[in-house]
């Protein structure tokens, strides 16, 4: 959830965030830095052997669209979520610094198209307990 810090810049001057994650309506997880500290320190004072898969998401999935609610409701203005076209991501990426745009490319790719997701068949499925809310409120605070 963290991620969106560079978003509250944005939110505040302009009152748009830009999304990759496409479409705005869909709810994909994830987590707050605290939760997957916490959570990985639990994990190694845990005994267990072989191979382990643990999945670790938020307390429910969020939209591009209400990260852009919260924002607007910390910010105190209207803010709303946009696609960032795909045709036009690398060079994006590359003005950000990155030297070879392709892979994180194809990661939003994999989760717009719903080819990367969880595991699941076994997996142990440990949820964050740090609401969208309580992120953003500390982002923008």
């Amino acid at each position: 959830m963290q991620l969106w810090t560079t978003g509250v810049a944005s939110a505040r001057g302009s009152g748009v965030i830009a999304s990759f994650l496409q479409p705005l309506d869909k709810p994909v997880p994830m987590i707050a830095t605290a939760d997957v500290g916490r959570v990985a320190t639990e994990l190694l004072l845990q005994d267990w052997s072989g191979k382990r898969v643990v999945e670790l998401e938020g307390p429910y999935w969020v939209t591009q669209n209400e990260i852009a609610s919260e924002l607007a409701k910390a910010l105190h203005r209207p803010v709303r979520a946009e696609a960032v076209p795909r045709e036009s991501w690398g060079a994006i990426f590359r003005a950000q610094g990155m030297r070879d745009p392709i892979p994180r490319i194809q990661m939003l790719d994999g989760f717009n198209e719903g080819w990367i997701k969880f595991e699941g068949n076994g997996a142990t499925l440990i949820k964050g307990n740090t609401s969208l809310l309580e992120v953003i409120q500390n982002l923008v605070g």
